[in-house]
């Protein structure tokens, strides 16, 4: 199966060159990817809705290629303020409680651009049928 490059249709992409995530036979590698709103591209101000638009992301991404949430085997967590790890926390566990991907937050001095409080990257294997 050749190699397959998704796109959200931010013009982040095509500006930095990368992809929202690449597709390579059964696995998924999602960029990380803050908490834009990507249909309007607005940022919500505070983290929890910001870790929500990461994995609506995420799970679009991973649905255009052809595999699940529940597909995740890896996560990484950047947070600009160690503070904001148990709201990031909270909705990784509704999100990925069951799934429990190997994972690792760590807090950085800052993200991209000052709004940005979150951003998630991970990767899934497809499971066989």
């Amino acid at each position: 199966m050749p190699r397959r490059l998704i796109s959200t249709g931010s013009p982040f992409e095509k500006a930095a060159g990368f992809s929202r995530a690449v597709i390579d036979g059964d696995f998924a590698f999602v960029a990380g990817t803050t908490g834009y709103d990507y249909a309007t591209m607005t940022m919500p101000a505070d983290v929890t809705s910001q870790t929500r638009n990461c994995f609506k992301t995420i799970e679009a991404a991973l649905k255009d290629g052809g595999f699940a949430m529940t597909d995740i085997v890896r996560a990484t967590y950047y947070v600009t303020a160690a503070g904001d790890a148990d709201a990031v926390f909270a909705v990784c566990g509704e999100k990925l409680g069951d799934i429990r991907p190997a994972a690792t937050l760590l807090v950085v001095a800052a993200l991209l651009k000052p709004e940005m409080k979150v951003e998630i990257e991970v990767t899934a294997k497809r499971n066989p049928a």
